[in-house]
């Protein structure tokens, strides 16, 4: 009986622990930007970003978002907030930083807007496609893979990134190192993410786990209750870099997801000017300074960005 209760007692104190580094970190992505007297963060920092001029003379009347947009005065942006040097908000100001915001900056200024009016919008994975169609919002950057499904239901700019799905473990685990180690491991993901629809489809013998955002994945990566999480690289290395002591991505990527700038289906004069946008500020060095100020914080140097596919309207 004192065997056991010692058990109860060690198996206790684990949870506990594993809660409290959970709660840590929550709190540690909770302090992005943080408050003067308040220990350095890691994350974009203001001063080192690109500005990006405003093009005052642009006109865009064929594309009925765009013109929406300018009687409205502003852009309405769909993004991620739980992302680190991603997309990722800040609960105390309400500021959103990181790569893709940098995207959805540079797009805006391009269009005529100055990108500090955008209005920016936080939209689970699953309802991506949904908000587009209804005109919740003009545009969406949040490590939005394009796909020929997708397609049939929206349009898409880009890519402006290549990414790829990973794994994300405790840093103490030694049983996970790819995707051939899942069998009977729970695998956590974000719900109607693609990542989600891999882990189910090739790998059946896993046990996938769904939430709205990656964040909740790992709070309970961290507290014991999932033994995994996958999503795209860049994602998990934001998380890795936070808390670095606690959590490691491991293995090879396992697949190849082309980021893009989700707009209204139909609406392809959007979708080419958002592509002319990007080319420029690939050529002009915004994206690599956006990369360096942002994703580039995770310790990943910033790769050639992919080339952009023009595809027909249709």
């Amino acid at each position: 009986m004192r065997r056991n209760d010692t058990r109860r007692r060690d198996f206790g104190r684990t949870r506990r622990c594993a809660a409290a580094l959970a709660l840590a970190a929550l709190a540690l992505l909770a302090t992005a930007c943080g408050k003067e007297g308040s220990p350095p963060v890691k994350g974009p920092q203001p001063d080192q970003l690109p500005v990006y001029q405003v093009d005052t003379g642009f006109q865009l009347p064929d594309s009925p978002t765009w013109r929406k947009a300018k009687n409205r005065g502003h852009l309405v942006v769909g993004v991620k907030e739980d992302q680190p040097y991603l997309g990722e908000k800040d609960p105390a100001s309400g500021l959103y930083s990181g790569f893709d915001i940098e995207i959805a900056r540079m797009m805006s200024a391009s269009l005529g807007f100055d990108p500090k009016t955008i209005v920016f919008r936080t939209v689970a994975s699953a309802n991506r496609e949904t908000a587009l169609q209804n005109g919740q919002i003009d545009y969406y950057v949040g490590t939005y893979t394009i796909n020929d499904l997708r397609k049939r239901q929206v349009g898409f700019a880009g890519p402006y990134y290549i990414a790829g799905q990973s794994l994300l473990v405790r840093a103490k685990d030694t049983d996970i190192d790819g995707p051939q180690d899942l069998d009977g491991k729970k695998v956590c993901s974000a719900a109607g993410s693609t990542p989600l629809q891999r882990i189910e489809r090739e790998y059946p013998k896993a046990v996938a786990v769904a939430y709205d955002t990656y964040s909740i994945c790992v709070d309970n990566l961290l507290s014991l209750q999932v033994d995994a999480v996958t999503t795209d690289d860049t994602i998990l290395m934001g998380y890795a870099a936070k808390v670095p002591t606690e959590l490691k991505v491991v293995g090879k990527p396992f697949s190849k997801e082309p980021y893009g700038i989700g707009v209204p289906r139909g609406d392809n004069a959007l979708r080419f000017a958002l592509d002319d946008a990007l080319v420029a500020h690939e050529k002009n060095g915004d994206w690599k300074k956006a990369y360096d100020a942002t994703l580039g914080l995770s310790g990943v140097p910033a790769p050639p960005p992919p080339p952009v596919d023009r595809y027909p309207a249709g």
